[in-house]
């Protein structure tokens, strides 16, 4: 299926785009003048609907090719304020660093907990060796009620590496000026994961030989995605 038919724009073009608003801190506006730079005359508004259509799509392909998460998961909530009310987002990356799902929702209790892990397990596929969490309740509930075979550790400082995760999603919400609502939040943060966990490269730990390397894949493997 050609999901660029009636496009008026090259697929090049659409998802050079689409790469630049989820891999970097950019608004439409700013990618909007980066092509005109490059005497490509389009309007932040098809940029803004091409992210939508097209950020969905390449998120479900990263995602079937994606060679799997670790066995440990580390969980984390943060508050997002959205349209003045409260709401909460729910992370979980492995031991990797990899994002595994994010997820807003409105409330933080047991049910929400549940919710959340449901779809973690869906994304992984099998229950992980262990998850590490704070000491909200609600993650009890959802260990034992969902898996309770699972090691469930919520020892200080060890959920750091869920903590620090959120940041990257701090600094695009300031960019956008807070998100709208939790579907224009939902919509954003699944593309901007997948696109994360494929450039995800590690550079502070790995020879820049090996490195370049490394982008050389992931870009390779974004063509075939957007292909």
């Amino acid at each position: 299926m050609n999901i660029y038919k009636r496009h008026r724009f090259p697929p090049d073009i659409i998802s050079y785009a689409v790469w630049l608003y989820f891999r970097f801190n950019l608004s439409h506006r700013d990618i909007e003048d980066l092509l005109a730079e490059r005497g490509i005359t389009v309007s932040r508004e098809a940029i803004r609907l091409w992210c939508i259509k097209f950020g969905a799509i390449y998120t479900r392909r990263l995602k079937r090719k994606h060679r799997g998460y670790g066995d440990t998961f580390y969980i984390d909530e943060v508050f997002v304020k959205i349209n003045g009310k409260q709401h909460y987002l729910w992370r979980a990356v492995d031991q990797d660093g990899e994002v595994v799902d994010v997820y807003l929702q409105a409330k933080r209790d047991g049910a929400a907990a549940k919710r959340f892990l449901k779809r973690l397990l869906r994304s992984h596929g099998s229950e992980p060796r262990k998850i590490v969490t704070d000491k909200l309740r609600s993650y009890g509930v959802a260990h034992r009620g969902l898996i309770p075979e699972t090691i469930h550790s919520t020892q200080q400082y060890e959920n750091n590496r869920a903590e620090q995760s959120h940041e990257a999603t701090r600094v695009r919400e300031r960019g956008m000026r807070k998100f709208k609502s939790m579907r224009q939040a939902q919509r954003f943060l699944g593309p901007h994961a997948a696109v994360s966990n494929l450039f995800n490269l590690g550079r502070h730990l790995v020879r820049a030989e090996h490195y370049r390397n490394l982008r050389i894949s992931a870009f390779g493997e974004w063509s075939r995605v957007v292909a």
